[in-house]
């Protein structure tokens, strides 16, 4: 095992099962629970496993843990993969993200320099000032000996302190944190449970807003975890037991709050409205109130119902009276309408921007005397200036072809603003977007590193079972040949309106190094053509989703880019609906699947915490004309006794809240005992991680090199040591 490999704290218990007795995975003993659903029987033969910490179950873990470390240890060249994938890491530079400038050209984003496991908080005065660290979760992960991240930060307006949130172990469950930046000390006591952004501070930067949840209480479902969450008002010093709570299903009676309406507020400088909006934690939009700031926390403030759930509003900025609206309920390419606070109907609300031809308005950011806007077109995102009167706007040149992203400027406080931009092949890059101009921003350094393939990007669209056109992305090394002998990883989402854009990535890199293909789906369920696209795979539409993907694999193979011996599919987190099905409805199409921190059993999801916040994604196994989309794209209950399955890889992290590790705990129970291939259902588990967020660039490098060892394994690529 290497030494990055040892470091990820997988769940190897010696105690309970030596590498000597992990010859072949414990099989799961079959305790078939037999349901009668809307007419339907359904078996789950695993559902004890949901509770992950029975001494049993535990027991079953480890032992599956094991066998996969050491059957992914004894892969040749895996761990010449990840020193590969670690260099090509450290070559491109330092990493930025959630940049944001604040009045004073005080500039705050997260950091993992290079070479370094995690990020870091910190702040710089002006583009060309010296980094100040503020916050190193790494102090706490030594001392602790468990991995920390900080989550989400929130400046306060005048720049004295800065509110920030740190989780242990991939839990992501964060406690608030207020940092005096001047004195380098945190503030008062950190306050448990604080997950969801935004924190927002109020004008005068003396006091805070935040949505906590509520303590979970002994014997309650998990389905309870973010039900009647309320949003507190804090005042800089006070304690947090002293907290005003001042907006929630619990606290705003009348409103007609549901228990999963999770809310948070919004305050800008120079603005008299308090701006309180709740979503289910999953999807956008929600319900969107307003309020006189001055009347926060009074027992008389009235709130004025704006927009509900039908509206389709799914981001907002404030500046003065106006409150901007990013809406998809009349565009399905989405539009931004601009609202006056004054006279709250949305019926009132005049549009200032709309989507090019072709493209998707994706964010917007407000300046002094313009709006600038992202816009997808495909897998490239680009930028374009919306000047007051003008809803069309105008196109602004790109430094190069790739993903912008739009960096925060809450105060609208600068005529330009900050972006970051990446390619397929090009390194991201800051930029400081005045007029027409780019100039780089130097926030971030690095250069590939010599010696790399020369890359071929590919666009194509691939006809599904109904004719539709789905996007298909290919990356590989120029001159390709076309005999089927590739090694090819076909990857989707298809959820949420998420859409697969142009990233550079060293893993990536890697795998293109050793001959391998990446074709990358963006199946219906993604947002890459607007919200029909979307709904096309959204619920009782859901296969479409596995069905695109499907329609891509055998493009793949009729155009010879790869075989059923070398092509491999993979899906994370909702994409595991994506793979799991795609797998189960045509396994002769695969060599081997990956199943990324996947949701594999949509039937029983719902009754996890965050699994009912899916319910508008996915529906509900309750509701009777729900019910058959669900079963139809639960993998777990699609997988049949006898039937020859490609390898696969299940990769989890123990402390994940977002798809519970029984998810697929379930799935490679039931593969293990259904497949007739013989060929290995390996369960990758991580004591230390969560969802993938918040993982060190430790555990992220060691499992890219698991994922691609595996998958060559499989592909004839690689053998095994002795």
């Amino acid at each position: 095992m290497s030494t990055v490999a040892r470091s990820c704290a997988l769940l190897l218990t010696s105690a309970l099962l030596s590498m000597a007795e992990a010859a072949s995975p414990p099989v799961a003993p079959v305790k078939d629970v037999v349901e009668t659903l809307h007419g339907v029987v359904v078996h789950d033969p695993y559902r004890y496993m949901e509770d992950v910490k029975a001494p049993a179950v535990q027991d079953w873990l480890r032992g599956q843990a094991a066998y996969a470390r050491e059957t992914l240890d004894r892969i040749d060249q895996r761990d010449a993969i990840e020193q590969r994938i670690t260099a090509l890491t450290a070559a491109s530079g330092d990493l930025l993200r959630d940049i944001v400038r604040m009045p004073g050209d005080r500039i705050y984003y997260l950091k993992r320099p290079a070479g370094a496991r995690q990020f870091q908080l910190v702040m710089r005065q002006g583009l060309a000032g010296e980094e100040q660290v503020l916050v190193d979760p790494e102090a706490e992960s030594k001392r602790s000996g468990v991995p920390h991240a900080i989550n989400y930060f929130a400046p306060s307006w005048d720049g004295r302190y800065i509110a920030y949130g740190m989780s242990a172990g991939g839990s992501e469950d964060a406690a608030l944190y207020i940092l005096d930046i001047a004195k380098n000390k945190n503030i008062g006591e950190p306050v448990p449970r604080v997950h969801e952004t935004p924190v927002s501070w109020l004008p005068d930067s003396k006091s805070l807003t935040f949505n906590q949840l509520k303590p979970p209480t002994a014997g309650e479902p998990a389905s309870e975890t973010y039900l009647d969450s309320r949003v507190l008002w804090l005042r800089v010093g006070d304690k947090a037991s002293e907290a005003k709570p001042v907006f929630g299903p619990t606290v705003s009676t009348g409103l007609g709050l549901a228990r999963l309406d999770v809310a948070t507020m919004s305050f800008a400088p120079g603005s008299r409205w308090a701006i309180a909006r709740t979503t289910d934690t999953t999807l956008p939009e929600g319900l969107l109130f307003a309020a006189p700031l001055a009347d926060l926390g009074k027992p008389s403030i009235r709130w004025q119902r704006i927009a509900g759930y039908a509206d389709l509003l799914v981001d907002l900025e404030l500046r003065g009276d106006d409150l901007y609206l990013l809406s998809r309920a009349k565009a399905p390419r989405k539009q931004v309408l601009k609202l006056d606070l004054r006279q709250p109907d949305l019926k009132r609300a005049v549009e200032v921007a709309v989507a090019p031809v072709g493209g998707v308005l994706e964010q917007f950011v407000l300046t002094r005397d313009a709006l600038i806007a992202s816009v997808r077109i495909g897998t490239d995102v680009v930028l374009r200036r919306y000047k007051p009167g003008d809803r069309l706007g105008e196109p602004i040149a790109m430094p190069f072809k790739g993903a912008a992203l739009l960096h925060a400027d809450p105060a609208h406080a600068y005529g330009d603003v900050l972006y970051t931009l990446a390619g397929w092949t090009q390194l991201p890059r800051s930029f400081l977007l005045s007029g027409a101009n780019s100039v780089d921003a130097r926030l971030q350094g690095g250069t590939p590193p010599a010696g790399l393939p020369e890359l071929e990007v590919v666009d194509v669209e691939v006809a599904s079972h109904d004719g539709a056109r789905v996007p298909l992305t290919l990356l590989h090394k120029k001159g390709l040949q076309r005999d089927g002998s590739n090694p090819t990883l076909l990857y989707g989402y298809g959820a949420y309106g998420f859409s697969i854009g142009a990233r550079y990535s060293p893993a990536w890199l890697a795998w293109i190094e050793r001959g391998g293909v990446l074709a990358l789906a963006n199946v219906r369920g993604s947002g890459v053509r607007g919200d029909d696209w979307y709904r096309a795979g959204f619920k009782a539409s859901k296969a479409n989703t596995w069905k695109d993907g499907l329609a891509c694999a055998r493009w793949l193979i009729a155009h010879k880019i790869a075989s059923p011996k070398t092509l491999a599919v993979m899906g994370t987190s909702a994409g595991g609906i994506f793979v799991g099905r795609a797998v189960t409805t045509s396994p002769e199409l695969f060599a081997a699947a990956v199943f990324d921190v996947g949701i594999m059993d949509t039937v029983r999801v719902e009754e996890s915490a965050n699994g009912i916040t899916n319910i508008s994604e996915f529906g509900s196994t309750k509701n009777a004309a729900e019910f058959p989309a669900l079963l139809e794209m639960s993998s777990y209950h699609q997988i049949k006794d006898g039937t020859a399955y490609p390898a696969v890889l299940l990769v989890h992290g123990m402390n994940d809240p977002r798809v519970d590790v029984w998810q697929s705990a379930k799935a490679a129970a039931r593969l293990q005992a259904a497949s007739s291939s013989g060929k290995p259902v390996l369960l990758r588990l991580d004591l230390q991680a969560g969802h993938g967020v918040g993982s060190t660039a430790t555990q992220a490098i060691a499992l890219a090199a698991d994922i691609y060892g595996f998958l060559l394994w499989q592909m004839g690529q690689l053998g095994l040591k002795n």
